[in-house]
């Protein structure tokens, strides 16, 4: 019950990777909001947990307002974010990626996370509290072909949680990121290009470990970066890979 009486935002929890990391926090003891643009997902995700489901688009600076807004209405304060919505372009040459498909990327991995701290830091400085979590990819740092503007997007997370650390740390608020692998959710097929046992047998060849990441996987990495456990780490993006990026 390491997040015992903390309240928590998890976007894109209606599946894969955001719904371990609310889940795992639920059984932790934390309050949970499960925020999706998918709000049947996010109900269904929710219920079990008696969570509260909140439809948002991570893009849209007038839906991230409301998903802060009604955090902080239902709650009166906010412990925890987790920025986890994010979308990948599918494998292609860099020069064939469309710029509709680029700015997707960049508006759903970069720009949510610009939009979530212009709402929600205020609140934690006036709280002199809080903890950001930020969930990047081993592809920003260990990058794959054909995957160029996605790598460069979670690279730019990476480097944008590192910024707010170092910023935020004088008011008691801490900024990590996650780094899972691929992982049994619905965008590895994204990833791949095609669901197939050839190119898992591909994948899972660069994973010494011999296996894809789950959201249990990064549940339990998030609910100790968040935990108290971990108030003297900020600003690290730990490696939840299987031994990918040594």
């Amino acid at each position: 019950m390491r997040l015992h009486g903390k309240t928590a935002i998890v976007t894109g929890a209606g599946s894969g990777f955001g719904a371990g990391i609310a889940q795992q926090f639920a059984a932790e003891g934390a309050t949970v909001m499960v925020a999706d643009i998918n709000l049947d997902a996010a109900q269904a995700i929710a219920e079990p947990l008696a969570a509260t489901a909140q439809h948002v688009d991570v893009a849209s600076d007038s839906s991230v307002a409301h998903m802060i807004g009604a955090a902080q209405a239902l709650w009166g304060r906010i412990d925890i974010l987790v920025n986890n919505a994010g979308i990948t372009h599918l494998p292609q040459a860099m020069d064939q990626v469309s710029e509709a498909e680029f700015d997707q990327v960049f508006a759903v991995n970069a720009k949510s996370v610009f939009l979530t701290a212009r709402h929600l830091v205020p609140l934690l400085k006036r709280q002199r509290s809080g903890a950001i979590l930020n969930i990047a990819s081993t592809a920003g740092v260990s990058p794959r072909p054909n995957l160029n503007w996605y790598n460069a997007s979670k690279g730019w997370m990476i480097t944008a949680t590192k910024a707010m650390a170092v910023e935020l740390a004088p008011f008691n608020i801490r900024v990590n990121a996650l780094n899972p692998v691929a992982g049994e959710t619905p965008l590895l097929a994204s990833f791949m290009g095609e669901d197939t046992p050839e190119m898992r047998a591909k994948f899972l060849s660069t994973i010494p470990l011999g296996r894809f990441s789950t959201p249990q996987d990064m549940g339990h990495a998030a609910s100790f970066l968040c935990s108290d456990e971990a108030s003297m780490i900020t600003g690290v993006a730990l490696e939840v890979d299987g031994g990918r990026c040594i």
